[in-house]
């Protein structure tokens, strides 16, 4: 395994990061795929095995319940301060004031009911789950300094917003002297590059790191196009935006793939981890070769015409996921 700073932040983070959503109570009806404690063990084990320190939750995958196997995950297979543990809030966890946003109230009871779960008094990284339209950014700026500084949560990190909402999120912290994010979680892949538009442009300004999430375009840059899995046809959150307009990207990357004798999920994770504002793709595991596959990744470097033939396929999108 390769490790990285997070950005230009003292944190050391593993670059290829465990996706949990992959892991939850699917009796609670939030996906049909995720695997429960014992299911969970096989892949848990493989990544304490890769070195993949790097694991990322959220509050809201498995409403509650993928924070619960993980910290059970953390106890059994490893050591809580060998792993660098990222959760999320902002989306509905309750229908009261404090279970959804990120006001004050609902960053703070959110937080506490995180470490609960996760059997943890502080998480490494906390990070807000898309931008909150409805609160001052002030308020929630304040309110995640204060975790910062009650010692519950040591960095924090964004996802998936415009541009200027995160320079907004950025600049109010730095006025005031509060904590700034380290990280921006965005969807990024060889189907989805929108964020090459301004966002990493910022990013690098900014010394952000990039954890994208779906480096992999949901799967369908991992196999041949037409392929179908439970995941691909269950996915609460996936991209539905994909159409057969994006079958030369899939294409183009099976061919690279075959010529190099190599998963096409090498190659996708590979051209994802090349770019220089990208610290860690997040990759979530259901199968055996899932992890080994994205760790053989980090060993493989694109030719220049490699790096043509995949990018020249690409079709320009409307931005998706904010």
């Amino acid at each position: 395994m390769h490790y990285t700073r997070l950005g230009s932040s003292g944190l050391k983070v593993s670059r290829i990061a465990l996706g949990c959503m992959s892991f939850g109570d699917t009796s609670r009806g939030f996906n049909e795929w995720a695997l429960d404690d014992e299911g969970g063990e096989p892949i848990f084990r493989q990544a304490v095995e890769l070195g993949i320190t790097f694991w990322d939750t959220a509050n809201v995958y498995g409403y509650g319940t993928s924070e619960e196997i993980v910290g059970r995950a953390i106890t059994r297979y490893s050591r809580r301060e060998d792993v660098v543990l990222a959760t999320k809030v902002r989306f509905p966890m309750h229908d009261g004031p404090g279970g959804s946003g990120l006001s004050r109230k609902a960053i703070m009871e959110q937080v506490d009911a995180s470490l609960t779960r996760l059997g943890t008094d502080y998480v490494d990284l906390y990070q807000i789950h898309r931008f909150d339209p409805q609160v001052p950014v002030e308020e929630t700026m304040e309110a995640l300094h204060d975790v910062v500084k009650a010692g519950k949560a040591r960095y924090l990190g964004a996802s998936a917003m415009h541009a200027w909402q995160f320079s907004k999120l950025q600049y109010t912290a730095a006025a005031h002297g509060w904590t700034r994010f380290v990280s921006m979680q965005d969807q990024y892949s060889l189907m989805y590059r929108e964020e090459e538009r301004e966002m990493f442009g910022l990013l690098a300004d900014q010394g952000v790191g990039s954890i994208p999430y779906s480096p992999l375009a949901k799967g369908r840059v991992a196999r041949p196009w037409g392929g179908a899995t439970q995941r691909s046809s269950n996915d609460p959150v996936a991209d539905r935006s994909f159409s057969d307009a994006d079958k030369p990207v899939a294409d183009a990357v099976e061919r690279v793939a075959a010529a190099r004798g190599i998963p096409m999920a090498q190659v996708a994770l590979a051209w994802v981890l090349k770019n220089p504002v990208v610290s860690a793709p997040i990759v979530g595991a259901t199968k055996p070769h899932h992890l080994p596959d994205a760790a053989a990744a980090l060993d493989v470097h694109l030719t220049d015409d490699e790096v043509a033939a995949l990018e020249s396929a690409y079709t320009v999108r409307e931005t998706t996921g904010y």
